[in-house]
């Protein structure tokens, strides 16, 4: 169906606005004019390949003579807020961008956000990796002193983007060398693809040390103690359970209904250390820093009737120190934030996930299985907040009845249309 007008001239603004026509010439009078025009493209750096594979920016290529280097990670869309689970299709994005420059030689890719979070902890340097890979490549016609230098001048995390610069050069001259440099990566790296239940950096471990951050050990007991129980009557499924599909699935969703990002956790995120540790990596001051909250007891609706953010200053760093001590009060009369609405609902899925998987573990067997993790991994669909997670969950108790139907092996009858006999007078009549 086509999108309404207003989404199409928004989407098509977001796209100009993250476009960017880029001039070298050796001498000023030879810069006439500001936007390349068709198949006039020496270069296309593709930081974002749905930009990359756009009509403006394919239009400038010309078959045979513009190189593309291409970024591979996907980044989201204005398409994810409305689908979370929506595809970029970025084989699609590809194929058009090799199809354009008619030569596999003239595509290189990189995924520079892995290289970033890899190598540096944030993906925020991505760019400059591919500016460092796009020199690499021979492609930018400025010597590397006079990009150094005007990274200096810019005069914002210097030696970061100096070593994002290094580390785009290297992909592309030594790939197999910086693989090396990865694998010393820390701990929170190692974990993105990381699916194993067991060890110091297993799926359950990692949940519980959260949990107990979270609020405290005997929280994290409840959760392991469910978890355990899974694991065990999946075993008793023998070669159906041995992949261990469900404990894998109530592990990590159970851990997600029971960490409730709410006012506390957020407090206790926000003064851990790694924020601003991270701050200080990239900015030499930050006295400016302002949040925008929807604070419950004082935040006013806005016309769509919706707690309306209000602006607060870098002091609220010592407000949320002392939320972050008062953690303790979570799901207690005294417990303020715990009063809306969405808490409640929160604190309600909780417990109906526990009932949930009691039910299931009470008649699991092996031709059951699949609908008992398709039923586990529901929490995943529970996104967002405010008015659009209450939504979502109406959404996921919806198809957790029917999925409920497909476990017990329910027939559930549909309507029946029953035609009777009309007698027709005349062709007027139809």
């Amino acid at each position: 169906r086509q999108a309404p007008a207003r989404w199409q001239r928004q989407h098509q603004a977001e796209r100009e606005h993250r476009l960017s026509f880029v001039r070298i010439a050796p001498t000023q009078d030879l810069l006439n004019q500001v936007r390349i025009d068709t198949q006039q493209a020496d270069v296309l750096l593709a930081c974002d390949m749905v930009v990359g594979a756009s009509p403006d920016a394919l239009g400038t290529i010309k078959p045979g003579r513009t190189v593309i280097l291409a970024n591979t990670h996907e980044l989201p869309t204005a398409a994810f807020v409305r689908n979370p689970d929506a595809s970029l299709q970025a084989d699609s994005l590809l194929a058009k961008m090799a199809f354009a420059v008619s030569d596999d030689k003239l595509l290189s890719t990189i995924d520079a956000q892995a290289i970033a979070q890899a190598l540096m902890g944030d993906t925020l340097p991505s760019n400059i990796i591919m500016l460092g890979a796009c020199f690499q490549r021979g492609l930018v016609p400025v010597s590397e002193a006079a990009l150094l230098r005007a990274i200096e001048l810019n005069g914002v995390a210097v030696e970061g983007n100096k070593t994002a610069f290094a580390l785009g050069r290297l992909a592309m001259a030594a790939p197999e060398a910086l693989k090396r440099l990865d694998g010393d990566k820390p701990a929170a790296v190692k974990w993105l693809n990381f699916d194993r239940l067991d060890g110091e950096d297993g799926l359950i471990a990692r949940r519980v040390k959260h949990l107990t951050g979270y609020q405290n050990t005997a929280y994290a007991l409840r959760y392991l103690a469910l978890v355990e129980r899974v694991r065990a009557a999946e075993a008793r499924l023998g070669e159906a359970g041995k992949t261990e599909r469900l404990t894998k699935a109530v592990a990590r969703y159970y851990a997600k209904l029971l960490a409730i990002k709410d006012e506390y956790e957020v407090a206790r995120l926000y003064t851990d250390g790694s924020f601003e540790a991270a701050l200080k990596e990239q900015f030499d001051s930050f006295d400016s820093l302002s949040f925008h909250l929807a604070p419950p007891l004082i935040s006013k609706p806005g016309a769509d009737g919706r707690a309306r953010k209000i602006e607060l200053g870098s002091w609220m760093f010592k407000g949320f120190k002392v939320l972050a001590r008062l953690k303790g009060l979570r799901g207690s009369p005294l417990d303020v934030f715990g009063m809306t609405e969405e808490r409640r609902m929160e604190r309600a899925l909780i417990g109906e996930y526990e009932a949930l998987v009691d039910e299931l573990l009470s008649s699991l067997t092996a031709d059951r299985l699949d609908a008992a993790v398709a039923l586990a991994r529901l929490p995943e669909t529970i996104r967002g907040y405010g008015h659009v997670k209450l939504a979502n969950v109406g959404k996921a108790r919806v198809q957790r009845a029917a999925l409920l139907d497909r476990f017990h092996g329910r027939v559930v009858a549909a309507p029946v249309m029953v035609a009777m006999p009309v007698r027709v007078k005349s062709v007027a009549e139809l």
